[in-house]
């Protein structure tokens, strides 16, 4: 079931289209990364999703019915660019932007003194927050975006500014939310953390949705055919030339020899192994999927190495 999803949005800027018919499906309970270089039109996307902004047209649904101005309550929001005060203290601004989400003040202070105590924070309460380096920062709004339990939460580069400790730990949090049964929006350049914690996503590129799905699905839709395999001896075949697949490199070391070959086109998995142990006995067999920063690129860039 999707939680979220946008139908043909458009929205234009003096003359600069930023979205053109983008729509996006975010199922419940899932981690639903949205990418895309800069300037693609991300930020505009959640800014109506947030509504901070209306779409010139198109329309966005929360399970199945049409926005409306109550939703902002259900959308625990944290943007890229921080939206704290720098001369305030922690405390007080924290106890004054939940009350904005519909906390009363008992139980926003009670939240936020067990977040606090949870991150280890609770000696900056009283800090301003231009004291604070940037990841502490960090975490501060992180505590924000979520202490009134929202049921849609939305992360622009969350890890920015953290060292990979408080990144980890971050992380967690994220996964945390997802296992109480969390909607997450997670939109990052990091494509490593998309690999690692998100189930689907949405590219965007030049205001135009151009990938969508699964993530183990995506990959494969990119593969290339490659695989590698470690053997520890060659049969009897084995100066004879394969005509099933080409190897693109090969490397012995003590008595076991690693190989990176290249699929041809036709032949099934089962096929190049039957082919391989004419003249291989093989110990491993991997099949090479892209990485999520390589699908990225290709897709930017117009390039599908399968294709080539």
């Amino acid at each position: 079931m999707d939680f979220l999803e946008t139908e043909n949005v458009v929205k234009q800027f003096s003359g600069h289209r930023a979205l053109n018919n983008v729509s996006i499906h975010v199922p419940e309970g899932k981690i639903f990364g949205l990418l895309g270089p800069n300037g693609a039109g991300k930020t505009t996307l959640i800014r109506i999703i947030n509504r901070i902004m209306a779409p010139d047209s198109g329309v966005v649904r929360f399970g199945g019915r049409d926005s409306c101005p109550g939703d902002i309550y259900r959308i625990g929001y944290m943007p890229e660019e921080r939206g704290l005060y720098k001369k305030m203290k922690v405390g007080e601004q924290a106890l004054y932007l939940a009350r904005l989400k519909g906390l009363s003040y008992t139980e926003a202070k009670k939240r936020l003194t067990s977040w606090f105590e949870k991150f280890e924070i609770m000696s900056w309460w009283n800090r301003k927050l231009e004291e604070l380096s940037k990841g502490m920062q960090q975490k501060v709004q992180f505590i924000i975006t979520v202490v009134h339990n929202p049921e849609l939460l939305i992360f622009d580069e969350p890890f920015s500014g953290f060292d990979p400790i408080n990144a980890d730990l971050l992380k967690h949090e994220i996964m945390e939310l997802k296992e109480t049964g969390k909607t997450i929006i997670f939109s990052t350049h990091n494509m490593a953390s998309v690999e690692e914690i998100c189930d689907e996503i949405a590219l965007i590129n030049k205001s135009e949705l151009v990938l969508s799905g699964e993530v183990r699905e995506i990959r494969e839709r990119f593969k290339t055919n490659t695989f590698r395999l470690s053997v520890s001896s060659r049969g009897e075949g084995a100066d004879i030339v394969p005509d099933r697949f080409s190897v693109l490199s090969e490397n012995s070391r003590q008595g076991v020899t690693e190989l990176h070959i290249r699929r041809e086109k036709g032949i099934s998995n089962s096929a190049l192994l039957a082919e391989l142990a004419k003249s291989y006995e093989i110990l491993s067999f991997v099949e090479e999927l892209p990485s999520m920063n390589e699908v990225f690129i290709n897709t930017v860039s117009g390039t599908n190495p399968s294709q080539v």
